[in-house]
């Protein structure tokens, strides 16, 4: 009886922790395209800026 319920916590252990390994990399993945979106922004806002002024 021990070996079963072992077997069956170590089991919803092990498939947890793969079902938190792809959120994690699809979470990893939003953030990355949310940071080049931004950053992008900031660089285009940024160079239309210093096109304005220097003009």
């Amino acid at each position: 009886m021990k070996t079963i319920l072992l077997s069956l916590v170590l089991s919803l252990f092990v498939f947890s922790g793969c079902a938190t390994w792809k959120g994690l990399k699809k979470d990893s993945r939003n953030a990355w395209e949310v940071t080049k979106d931004t950053s992008a922004k900031a660089y285009n806002s940024s160079k239309n800026i210093f096109i304005n002024r220097t003009n």
